[in-house]
């Protein structure tokens, strides 16, 4: 039996010297920094902890997003047992702003050829407005965290410095020459090799990766992450929104249809979430609330249209204010937003119309359905008598005295009792009217 066992033991040992169990975890970030990117991240850090990856290494696209879910990923990879290495890849690629800040802070820095890393000034988003001294005060903050983010990490702090201050933006060459990466790598396997036997320094100690032949294992976002990030979406959360108000709108205007109800509050929920993890003007969402409360009230209050108009300047005003001051991988789509505003203002606008309308409409059932119509009088009308309209006879009354036979139209009705005036013959039929 032991001689058995040996030449096994011996063919493991080898097995796991050649990376039988060691593995590499590969991330991808493709798009703004929001939530959902947050979330994935520190998903894939969490499970580095438990499984014991030699690398994380995250493959990096982003033109920047929001600095609170810049600051917890930093917190995440700063706090991981597990060395995570950015790596801004595909060539044509870049780590702008909030990515290159977390590129600051991963324990390896890698870039591309043909890819550039940068312009980390911080902009205010959602219209917020600031004054000189706020924003001095907001970039020394962020100057000083990147700072500190390229010291712990051996990189260039007067890089760390002007990247804030002055937005510059580098190529793959000369951030590897300024100190601000520490490999070029062309894809994600010379990436791997070059980091072969590598030292880094985590909160564990220091650890000499050994990456080559090691499992690499790709590890996508969940269905969770997917979603949010779908809904991260400000064409996606200006859908949401427009028809949970329409929903909302159908569901109060008809009472007991249930559905659009139920749709439009679900689309609506989705909606005001998809605004909360996004840089909005929350004056644009009032004024777009606003343009829905006055649309309702043209359908119950006669304004002649006047709410109606102020409904429709709301929303524009709403829908323009929105993403207005957010960088532009934050705001709408004008192709997306543009058709959907005007299908908004025409569906208001026509059950708008529809209620003026109806307010002007004439009775066409119960007896002010009459006032107008014509008939003939069956008896002298002296000051009252009898005629017949739509093929009924009715009382009459007449402050005039009207003939039997004549024509009449009724003017009221009062008491059940209709009030008529005699029509005046065509001006072509008058009497002595000489022939020829």
């Amino acid at each position: 039996m032991r001689s058995i066992l040996l030449p096994v033991l011996f063919f493991v040992t080898i097995f796991k010297a050649n990376g039988g169990e060691r593995k590499v975890f590969v991330g991808t970030v493709d798009g703004p920094i929001n939530p959902a990117v947050q979330e994935y991240i520190g998903d894939l850090v969490e499970r580095g902890e438990k499984e014991k990856p030699e690398l994380i290494l995250i493959l990096m696209d982003t033109p920047g997003g929001l600095d609170e879910s810049m600051r917890e990923i930093i917190k995440d990879i700063e706090n991981s047992s597990v060395p995570v290495a950015v790596f801004v890849y595909p060539p044509g690629a870049r780590a702008a702003s909030a990515g290159a800040i977390i590129a600051l802070s991963a324990h390896i820095a890698i870039m591309a050829p043909g890819t550039n890393i940068g312009a980390a000034h911080p902009v205010m988003m959602g219209g917020e407005k600031m004054d000189e001294e706020m924003k001095k005060k907001v970039v020394n903050d962020a100057v000083a965290f990147a700072k500190s983010l390229a010291k712990k990490h051996g990189r260039s702090e007067v890089w760390a410095e002007r990247v804030v201050k002055e937005s510059i933006s580098y190529p793959a060459e000369e951030a590897l020459k300024e100190k601000v990466i520490e490999f070029i790598a062309r894809n994600p396997e010379e990436c791997l090799e070059k980091l072969d036997g590598y030292k880094v320094n985590t909160v564990m100690g220091e650890r000499i990766l050994n990456t080559k032949g090691a499992m690499v294992v790709r590890i996508e976002m969940g269905w969770r992450e997917r979603l949010l990030n779908t809904f991260s979406n400000p064409n996606i959360a200006y859908i949401l929104l427009m028809i949970g108000m329409w929903g909302i709108f159908f569901e109060l205007s008809h009472p007991g249809a249930i559905f659009p109800g139920v749709v439009g509050a679900i689309c609506l929920i989705l909606g005001l979430y998809s605004l909360h993890t996004l840089p909005v003007n929350f004056a644009g969402v009032a004024l777009i609330f606003l343009g829905l409360i006055l649309f309702f009230a043209e359908i119950k209050i006669t304004s002649y249209g006047m709410l109606a108009l102020g409904g429709v300047i709301s929303i524009l005003l709403g829908t323009i204010m929105l993403f207005k001051s957010s960088p532009p991988y934050y705001q709408f789509s004008l192709k997306v937003v543009l058709p959907l505003f005007i299908f908004t203002v025409l569906f208001f606008g026509t059950l708008a119309y529809i209620a003026i309308s109806a307010q002007f409409q004439k009775p066409s059932v119960g007896v002010e359905a009459l006032i107008g119509e014509e008939g003939e009088a069956v008896t002298d009308i002296e000051p009252e008598g009898k005629v017949f309209v739509h093929g009924e006879y009715w009382d009459a009354y007449s402050e005039t005295p009207i003939k039997k036979g004549e024509r009449v139209r009724i003017e009221d009705v009062k008491k059940f009792k209709v009030i008529v005036k005699r029509i005046a013959p065509p001006r072509d039929q008058g009497v002595g009217k000489p022939l020829i």
